[in-house]
């Protein structure tokens, strides 16, 4: 008789890593599953998960993790309407804008992708969201369309008042809000997923290659590039960064919006050191933003006669191994970098990324923090660092560094 492999079932079914999660989480929802479905034992609950139909849907339902919000990560939808004004402007007439939000969870991302197009001035007949979930409780909510005051957070609230209606238990979406999009259940590693549909100029995917190990996360971004225009714009979360920079994504160097091109493919090619050399160091600083902060400098190289020479850790080779995939000689020249000329703002956020794309979230959040005790206003390592934090379940440390960071976007935090 086949041991039950709860996790190895929901990696091939819906591609969820459980590291990314932990595995105390999926024994959680093994075992409300056992609950509601009246068994005792877990090779009880195996034998009815294979031969009930159904049963491996409402699996998936207890492992999703829906936390999300309103305008969630601001500088994203900003970019997108700046980017489709500019399509806007070009576009023939009768042309209709695609845009995807996968995951979509419970609506707010694509409402709120909706909301800032309006906002912006795009005419509401020229685009069209399609939001997907694997989640069927999810897109009832979303279709629903009645949020409580999770969803809405943050100091700017304005757009509730123009978008929403006050209802008993909350606020639901408008009708001219909530008509521009469409929901559908989908599964990225269902062979058939939207094999129909015409190439998106925007696709948000944020938050969701995270929960993947290295093989699923290349088959979804094969998805995504499958599904988005040549000159299209794909948006991830800011843990997503470096896996797309190595993917051949190129970055659209917007600050904080997270947003990249898939200008090239890489597939046949190896990548030019030129285009991925700083990549790990600020993959998402705009060309203004200094990559060494004055108030930490590197130190200069020893002496050619000092014996620290012999090393010679070079942080622009350990960058490139990085981008190239070779995450643990990265980070073992990283902390050779480190013990040679010390502990430096860069080399310490270098080392958290190579960390963060390994999967070593623990010792990322570290380097992090190391990160921002040297440099208290390095905003990539704030947004890293709060995302980090969310992820593991600390919602109110995180909310703090959002507010670090929002201050330091305002100009309020010196």
């Amino acid at each position: 008789m086949r041991a039950p492999d709860f996790e190895a079932f929901l990696q091939q079914t819906m591609g969820l890593g459980a590291a990314s999660i932990g595995s105390p989480a999926v024994a959680r929802a093994v075992r409300s599953r056992m609950v509601a479905c009246n068994v005792e034992t877990q090779q009880a609950y195996w034998d009815h998960l294979q031969g009930t139909a159904g049963e491996a849907q409402e699996l998936i339902e207890a492992v999703v993790v829906g936390e999300t919000w309103f305008f969630r990560d601001r500088e994203a939808f900003g970019a997108m309407s700046g980017f489709l004004k500019k399509k806007y402007a070009k576009a023939r007439s009768g042309e209709v804008r695609r845009l995807l939000s996968v995951p979509c969870a419970t609506g707010e991302e694509p409402y709120s992708m909706v909301m800032a197009l309006l906002d912006a001035g795009i005419p509401p007949d020229s685009f069209r969201v399609d939001a997907v979930d694997i989640s069927i409780r999810a897109l009832e909510r979303a279709q629903d369309g009645t949020y409580g005051r999770n969803s809405f957070r943050g100091e700017d609230l304005t757009f509730r008042d123009r978008h929403f209606m006050p209802v008993t238990g909350g606020h639901r979406i408008s009708d001219a809000v909530s008509r521009h999009v469409r929901f559908t259940k989908g599964n990225v590693f269902d062979p058939g997923f939207l094999a129909a549909a015409e190439e998106y100029d925007v696709v948000f995917c944020r938050n969701l290659l995270i929960y993947f190990d290295m093989p699923e996360q290349h088959r979804a971004i094969a998805v995504l590039k499958r599904l988005l225009l040549p000159e299209g714009q794909l948006f991830v979360g800011p843990s997503e960064t470096t896996l797309l920079l190595s993917c051949g994504f190129v970055p659209a160097r917007i600050p904080l919006a997270f947003a990249f091109h898939a200008e090239r493919d890489v597939s046949s090619a190896p990548p030019k050191a030129s285009r991925h050399i700083r990549s790990f160091a600020a993959p998402m600083a705009a060309p203004s933003v200094r990559e060494l902060p004055a108030s930490v400098s590197a130190p200069p190289p020893p002496p050619p006669d000092s014996p620290k020479s012999a090393a010679k850790p070079d942080i622009e080779d350990i960058r490139r191994l990085a981008d190239q995939g070779h995450l643990a000689e990265a980070a073992h020249a990283c902390e050779e970098h480190i013990r040679v000329y010390g502990a430096s703002a860069p080399a310490l956020y270098l080392l958290a990324l190579i960390r963060d794309s390994a999967g070593s979230y623990q010792e990322a959040a570290d380097h992090y923090r190391k990160t921002l005790y040297l440099d208290p206003h390095h905003k990539e390592a704030l947004a890293h660092l709060s995302f980090l934090l969310e992820k593991q379940g600390d919602v109110a440390a995180a909310r703090i560094l959002h507010g670090r960071l929002d201050r330091l976007e305002r100009g309020m935090e010196r």
